[in-house]
């Protein structure tokens, strides 16, 4: 999940029969509207009266009353931005038919067995930029989990909680304080993707069992070589962007590989890439890198992009890639290449690859 390593933001909430809204702490708050009037009153814009900033000010509500109206087989409950500290008054246990529950930016810090005990048809389970610290035994009933988010929070390991949950697919940790990929080991028959970007990992270990994983995402870490990778056959998806990866190797098992992001990182040279001929689209944009090679044998490829490297010519523009039929694509801005044609930069890459739809930010005419 991007570097679809950004594709965190928050969602919105779906909307739900006005007699399911308890306040305006649940489900389908206009928080938005909500933040817009408060600024402005407090920004001291006259155009909005003390009277006028009191009545769109929304009453406060008991914990306890926030879920109270809704019937006990809901299957789905959103409480987003709704300055929660803690679960343990919003009565969970009684919806013990709940397939997902959405608690979005609040500022939940911890988590108790009793509130999610009885619920064991959860598949979904969003924590998404709260305070969490420890998961402990909190979700140990919950074997139907399938989907896991606890991005923004404040977690230092992997949770143990994963090898109890033996349907779990889908986990995001982005932006914790995990410093080491473990506790994943009982996970392979089952886990699809893979989320641990924006943490303080150093060395990708760990994985070895996760045969069936598809998208491994590891953008914003401290990773310095790509190395145990062997055993990942299916894997669709590798980013590892923002890292500190100076050579592409030992990607020789990832054969099924369609899409590689190694932005902003420290590679020299487009190497390695032999036995990934699946690959779709390829980032290799912010890096060191001083020439195209290496890369006519990938017949697949849609996106290249090598921009803002050391590349000076574009004579390996046609040898390299106008063969490749299936190229739509690439970026080439920012090399000194562009700068040193000038004018004729963008006329010369078109006549080297005719195929092209799009070069840099701008659409190709078809003529």
């Amino acid at each position: 999940m991007s570097d679809t390593e950004n594709k965190v933001a928050a969602e919105a909430p779906p909307a739900v029969p006005e007699h399911k809204v308890k306040t305006a702490r649940v489900a389908v708050v206009n928080t938005d509207a909500l933040h817009a009037s408060r600024e402005k009153r407090d920004n001291g814009d006259p155009d909005t009266t003390d009277e006028e900033a009191e009545e769109e000010q929304e009453p406060e509500v008991d914990d306890a009353e926030i879920l109270s109206d809704l019937p006990d087989d809901i299957d789905e409950i959103n409480l987003i931005h709704s300055r929660l500290g803690t679960v343990s008054r919003l009565g969970l246990p009684r919806f013990t038919q709940l397939n997902r529950l959405c608690l979005r930016q609040n500022f939940i810090s911890s988590l108790d067995p009793k509130d999610f005990n009885s619920l064991k048809e959860l598949t979904e389970l969003d924590f998404y930029d709260n305070k969490i610290k420890e998961v402990g035994d909190a979700l140990n009933e919950c074997t139907k989990l399938g989907t896991l988010d606890l991005s923004f929070n404040l977690l230092r390991h992997v949770p143990e909680v994963l090898s109890r949950l033996p349907e779990l697919h889908t986990v995001y940790f982005v932006q914790n304080k995990i410093t080491k990929i473990s506790g994943l080991d009982t996970l392979g028959a089952t886990l699809r993707s893979l989320e641990l970007g924006g943490n303080r990992i150093r060395k990708i270990e760990g994985l070895d069992a996760l045969v069936n994983l598809e998208e491994l995402w590891l953008g914003k870490n401290k990773v310095t070589k790509l190395e145990n990778l062997g055993s990942l056959k299916r894997l669709k998806i590798l980013s590892i962007q923002s890292n500190r990866i100076t050579k592409i190797e030992n990607l020789e098992g990832l054969e099924n590989l369609e899409e590689l992001y190694l932005s902003h990182n420290g590679v020299e040279k487009l190497e390695g890439l032999e036995s990934n001929k699946k690959l779709r689209t390829l980032d290799i944009g912010t890096n060191f890198v001083k020439e195209l090679e290496n890369v006519s044998h990938l017949r697949e490829l849609e996106e290249l992009w090598i921009n803002n490297n050391k590349i000076e010519t574009l004579q390996a523009l046609e040898p390299q890639l106008k063969s490749i039929e299936t190229l739509e694509t690439i970026y080439l801005e920012g090399n000194p290449v562009q700068a040193k044609e000038g004018a004729h930069y963008r006329r010369k890459v078109i006549l080297a690859l005719p195929q092209l739809k799009q070069l840099d930010a701008t659409y190709v005419k078809q003529v």
